[in-house]
């Protein structure tokens, strides 16, 4: 439970040595001037039980030590520590000279105690403040992602396949240990038996007994019935334990897949490309264009649908601060006619969107402009006066497929400006694209002088995805998890627009003599 609230109390002698020590440009006292901390006290005491249990540590003091440990790249450890003996800490956090502080353990507890949604709600209500000061606008949004590397090793296949098999016996022994040990002797004989085969053989003979062993465990939940509320330790982490077996099987039962369990100490990792290759996450951000501050975050797995995210990023803050977007400015992910049809719906998101168009590939050809289409015969009429009705869906569900007969075109006397050579079993085929009055919209409005002046800005977002990277350890995450990485990035995105803040409404005075900034921050 939460103590009685109160203002944080310093002495006169706190004060003199905070004013005689702490510079008055000092960034941690421009942030104080900014940012209103306790504004957010009353969203985190829900999380609290009101009555039951010790009392806790004041949960403003906590966020802010979050603060410092992002700002300033420090760990849980190193940010207690810090403020034992940094006078400018110790102003920023309100805490006398002779207070003690949180033991360092207590952030990872305060972490799990609000969760991802309640630092959402805190990261919004900074925007929300910035907003208020009349510093985020709503006439353009620039829309960028990067990659997040997930601090984890990645096992063989086979080696994942055997750490699943030990974790379902590990969560199942409580429940039945004569059997878990039977299988731990089968698996070592299964080793033993296969050490001089193919590596494919050995992981079959894996597959087949975690087959085996996820059958069992099956029944055996399937004995002790639905899980009660609260839930016992032993009993979720049996399910847990065996929903994942479930997935790791369904892995291999699709190897073909993109979206697989590469890791079981962070099972919301995936593989993905970014440029190259990688394990992790994806960190999705919508920027204001005019005060570069971040106005929504997502954190994607690593192949996540970044393009598709902007539509739930545009639609959050709208939800958040009821205000309503004008332009979105995006990368070439974003061209794509379900999405562009999306973002222009009148009663959608009615945005005007600014995307680079993918280039098409020259032809001496006719292409499918030159084609006439009767969608509502169903019809397609080439060049030549032939009309075809034979079609198809194409591969990707984007278009109709048509295809011309292959006798008609041999003869048709525009053969040459339709086919390089004639196909062995059709003639010309030609997808009609659903999308393609959009795609036209986007083509030709990347002609005109409105789509430069856009995209000379869009720059800026990346930048601001450098800062992250660069100036506060981005590319790396801190924790396993998507919830937690989460997290990690909303703190991220909470100092980054604190900095920016600071920058474009502080007014420092002059600077006087005092000791070095230990901590210089570059804005």
């Amino acid at each position: 439970m939460l103590k009685p609230t109160s203002a944080p109390t310093l002495s006169d002698h706190d004060h003199q040595v905070f004013d005689a020590l702490v510079p008055a440009d000092h960034y941690l006292r421009q942030v104080l001037q900014v940012v209103d901390f306790e504004r957010y006290r009353e969203t985190m005491a829900a999380c609290y039980h009101p009555t039951e249990g010790r009392p806790a540590a004041d949960p403003v003091l906590l966020l802010k030590l979050g603060f410092l440990q992002t700002q300033y790249r420090l760990s849980d450890r190193e940010v207690c520590t810090q403020a034992q003996v940094n006078v400018a800490f110790r102003l920023f956090l309100q805490v006398g000279l002779t207070a003690s502080l949180p033991h360092p353990s207590l952030l990872t507890i305060f972490r799990a105690r609000l969760g991802w949604k309640i630092y959402a709600q805190i990261f919004d209500g900074v925007v929300a403040q910035a907003r208020t000061a009349g510093l985020v606008k709503d006439r353009l949004r620039l829309k960028d992602a990067t990659h997040i590397i997930a601090t984890i090793a990645i096992p063989s296949t086979i080696r994942l396949v055997a750490q699943t098999r030990e974790c379902l016996l590990d969560a199942a022994e409580p429940f039945a240990p004569e059997r878990v040990a039977a299988e731990r002797a089968h698996a070592q004989a299964i080793r033993t038996a296969t050490s001089d085969l193919s590596g494919e053989e050995r992981l079959l003979q894996r597959v087949a007994q975690l087959r085996q062993i996820v059958d069992w465990a099956d029944q055996v939940s399937a004995g002790l019935g639905p899980l009660p509320h609260p839930t016992p330790t032993d009993r979720r982490l049996f399910a847990e334990a065996l929903a994942l077996a479930h997935t790791i099987l369904a892995d291999r039962d699709d190897s073909t897949g993109g979206d697989h369990i590469v890791s079981l100490h962070d099972p919301d990792a995936r593989r993905g490309k970014h440029g190259a290759f990688f394990t992790g996450y994806l960190l999705d951000v919508a920027m204001d264009a005019d005060s570069q501050i971040i106005t929504a975050l997502e954190v994607l797995p690593a192949n996540g649908d970044e393009a598709a995210d902007a539509t739930d990023l545009i639609r959050h803050e709208e939800t958040i601060h009821g205000n309503d977007v004008q332009t979105l400015s995006i990368d070439k992910a974003g061209f794509r006619g379900e999405l562009l049809r999306e973002w222009h719906d009148p009663d959608g998101l009615n945005l005007e969107v600014v995307v680079p168009p993918v280039r098409e590939k020259p032809t001496s050809s006719f292409t499918a402009e030159d084609f006439q289409h009767d969608a509502a015969q169903g019809t397609l009429t080439c060049p030549g006066e032939q009309t075809t009705t034979r079609r198809i869906r194409n591969h990707v569900d984007t278009g109709w497929k048509y295809s011309f007969r292959r006798s008609d075109c041999a003869t048709c006397a525009l053969f040459a400006q339709c086919l390089t050579r004639l196909p062995k079993a059709t003639g010309r085929q030609v997808v009609i694209n659903d999308y393609a009055v959009e795609y036209a919209a986007a083509r030709a409005y990347a002609t005109s002088e409105a789509y430069r002046q856009i995209r000379r800005e869009h720059p800026a977002i990346e930048r601001k995805l450098a800062d992250v990277v660069r100036r506060h350890a981005g590319r790396w995450a801190r924790y396993r998890g998507r919830a937690r990485v989460r997290i990690q990035y909303l703190l991220t995105g909470l100092v980054v627009n604190i900095k920016r803040m600071v920058h474009l409404l502080g007014n420092p005075a002059p600077s006087r003599a005092a000791p070095s900034d230990v901590y210089p921050v570059a804005v």
